[in-house]
């Protein structure tokens, strides 16, 4: 158990920063998808198929983070 939650936070700790060189457009479709994956993920698992819906739901969450940001800048 102390093994999986010391890789959580070294991943958790890689994760964040490597959002350090990024631009806007890139953050905000990086959140989508992470937001996305989250949102799939717990409802995929009411479905029985909690990979799937991560999956599906980073897809979606990405390319809407990514509409977003060109809609904010007037794309």
């Amino acid at each position: 158990m102390r093994a999986t939650r010391f890789a959580i936070v070294v991943a958790a700790g890689l994760g964040l920063s490597a959002c350090g060189g990024m631009t806007p457009q890139q953050q905000t479709a990086g959140m989508g998808a992470l937001g996305g994956a989250a949102v799939g993920g717990i409802l995929g698992s009411f479905t029985g198929d909690a990979g799937l819906g991560a999956l599906l739901g980073a897809g979606v969450g990405g390319i809407g983070g990514y509409l977003y940001e060109q809609s904010r800048r007037g794309y």
